[in-house]
């Protein structure tokens, strides 16, 4: 009997890397669901297997994704769908805050229909500026003040309290900045190499002191896989990422080291919110998943490198 699963969001970066590496299972199908506003028809796996399905639908609006969840009765749920990319997410708070509508339909189907455990994408958001490092999961209070936080916040908070009265099994990812070969350029890794490699400005807000930790992609679904794989971790909460350091003036300048880039590095005006100081998670619980090293910058950077060589042709 295969596992029935659904991936919401599994047409963008972390959803489809994701569904890719479920349906490697043939005991598994995965309905992929994706709105198709960030996400691309080209980032949903390929079936091996013949266990691959794509919907185009709104998780956000209820007769969409419920005839989807009736039609299927699924064991799994992975909610990744959402508004993404700093940018977007500071520009259009009211389509962030939709997003709550999204989870809500997600569990009210998930308890409604026989699912057995709902998996949620956080974000390393809900701690804000932090208090304290490394970023626990427990001990680490949280700091929430941006949409897009309050949000992931209030998202974790739906999923306890259908635990508590509803017996919905769930676990939470909080993830750190995840980067890899399929990232679009709104974010801070391939937008850097995408301007090295023609030789463009690479552009930094602020003076480039803020500090983020970047997680490989694979390194990402493999620790979320074996949390589902494993049944570790259940109604718990998990941060995904790396616990080493690089400010984002480092990045820069590593990646034009690397390519041996003519960009100039350009400071522009630091962000008024959003833009938080350090980011550095305790990954305890990761590594327990993982069993194994993460994978360093530098390696997880050359591969995204040779991919985006090969689009430009060079």
């Amino acid at each position: 009997m295969k596992s029935k699963i659904l991936v919401t969001g599994g047409a963008g970066f972390v959803g489809s890397a994701l569904a890719e590496k479920l349906a490697d299972n043939a005991d598994n199908f995965v309905v992929v669901v994706d709105n198709l506003l960030t996400g691309s028809m080209r980032k949903v796996p390929a079936s091996k297997h013949n266990n691959v399905k794509f919907i185009k639908a709104e998780v956000n609006d209820f007769s969409d994704i419920s005839s989807i969840f009736y039609a299927y009765a699924f064991d799994y749920v992975f909610h990744y769908a959402a508004v993404v990319g700093v940018k977007r997410t500071l520009d259009h708070p009211s389509w962030v805050l939709k997003d709550l509508t999204g989870l809500k339909n997600i569990l009210d189907l998930s308890k409604n229909t026989g699912v057995k455990r709902v998996y949620f994408s956080s974000s390393s958001e809900v701690y804000g500026e932090p208090v304290e490092y490394p970023q626990n999961e427990t001990t680490t209070p949280l700091n929430s003040r941006l949409p897009y936080a309050i949000v992931k916040n209030l998202g974790e908070a739906y999923l306890r309290a259908y635990k508590q009265e509803f017996d919905l099994d769930f676990t939470i990812f909080r993830f750190f900045n995840t980067y890899g070969p399929k990232q679009s350029t709104d974010f801070v890794m391939s937008k850097f190499i995408e301007a090295a490699l023609s030789d463009k400005d690479i552009t930094i807000y602020g003076d480039g002191s803020q500090t983020r930790t970047f997680c490989y992609v694979d390194d990402n679904v493999e620790a979320c896989l074996n949390a589902f794989y494993t049944h570790r971790f259940v109604n718990d909460v998990i941060n995904v990422g790396n616990d080493h350091e690089t400010s984002i003036l480092e990045l820069a300048q590593l990646i034009k080291k690397i390519l041996n880039s003519k960009s100039n590095i350009v400071h522009l005006p630091a962000l008024k919110e959003g833009d938080m100081t350090r980011r550095c998670p305790d990954i305890g619980k990761m590594k327990i998943l993982l069993n194994r090293e993460l994978t360093p910058l530098e390696i997880g950077m050359e591969r995204v490198i040779e991919v985006f060589r090969n689009k430009k042709g060079k």
